[in-house]
């Protein structure tokens, strides 16, 4: 089956979604690489998604989910079958001290929009750059909070396109890992539970995550953030940086100078510009301290032909 024949069955299901052939996904991912998926769905409803996600298990077509883009590296050949983007599945409702979020919601937003009602829990997810989505399939944190502290429970769809609802113990939320990312699920929505705060110790409290994210990220480059899980008993940012790689890497990719920990997109780099600087990190690394550093980032597609 051809992408055309997929387009044309979705089609006729999809009223309100976009249906996008030959996509450059570069224009979906932080790193601002990628080739482009064969076919990138972006559906407006939750029977959208479903339909899709039916559809391409029925058929045997590759699925990839895609939220903000945020902790992926696109090859530049692309993604072969369906890429399923959550943009417009992102409403955020706020009900007493519960939160409400599909999964195409940023996390920024939803803790933005928590600290405006005064509620606590959400603050360390100010800087987050990923969706809801991807903050539950690996257990976003930061700053000594994570995903697991505040989430009661996420709405899920397997493969198959059967929708149910795991509590906090069913998702298995450990150190950037999960029963989403284990079982392939799809997040559709997830219910926080915060508590009443008041305002201007929450308001503080996000303006000095906000200083320190700003003041140690190098957000002015396109970038997957953080690349390495941290290893146990080290930092990963420390041994890359004691290897004195800050700086270095292959075409316009490198290790920046501001955080170790990061590889940026700082002159028109390729995919494979970054994956190669990862990989001499990766091979420095285990040299020198013979450490082995674990990706964070997920890298995906196929390498160009």
């Amino acid at each position: 089956m051809s992408k055309y024949i997929w387009l044309e069955a979705l089609q006729k299901h999809l009223h309100d979604g976009e249906l996008l052939i030959d996509e450059p996904l570069h224009k979906y991912t932080k790193t601002k690489l990628g080739g482009a998926a064969d076919l990138l769905v972006i559906p407006a409803t939750m029977e959208e998604m479903a339909t899709t996600v039916r559809y391409a298990h029925e058929n045997n077509i590759p699925l990839l989910l895609l939220g903000n883009g945020s902790n992926m590296v696109v090859r530049d050949g692309g993604v072969r079958g369906i890429v399923l983007h959550m943009s417009k599945l992102d409403r955020i409702i706020i009900d007493g001290t519960r939160v409400h979020a599909e999964a195409g919601a940023h996390i920024i937003e939803v803790s933005q929009k928590a600290a405006k009602a005064c509620l606590t829990g959400l603050e360390f997810a100010c800087g987050i750059p990923g969706s809801i989505g991807g903050a539950m399939a690996m257990n976003a944190g930061a700053y000594g909070g994570e995903i697991k502290d505040v989430i009661v429970q996420a709405t899920v769809m397997d493969l198959a396109g059967n929708v149910f609802v795991l509590t906090k113990d069913e998702l298995e939320l450990g150190y950037r890992k999960s029963i989403i990312a284990k079982k392939g699920y799809f997040v559709l929505s997830a219910d926080f539970q915060l508590a009443d705060g008041v305002q201007e110790e929450i308001d503080a409290k996000v303006a000095d995550l906000t200083y320190q994210r700003e003041s140690k990220q190098p957000l002015e480059y396109p970038s997957a953030g953080s690349v390495f899980k941290r290893p146990p008993g080290y930092f990963a940012g420390k041994l890359i940086q004691d290897c004195q790689l800050q700086g270095k890497g292959f075409g316009g990719a490198e290790v920046s100078i501001k955080h170790a920990g990061f590889i940026v997109n700082k002159n028109n780099a390729t995919a494979s510009d970054y994956i190669q600087t990862i990989e001499m990190v990766k091979k420095e690394v285990k040299s020198r301290f013979d450490v082995d550093l674990e990706l964070e980032v997920k890298i995906v597609g196929e390498e160009p032909q």
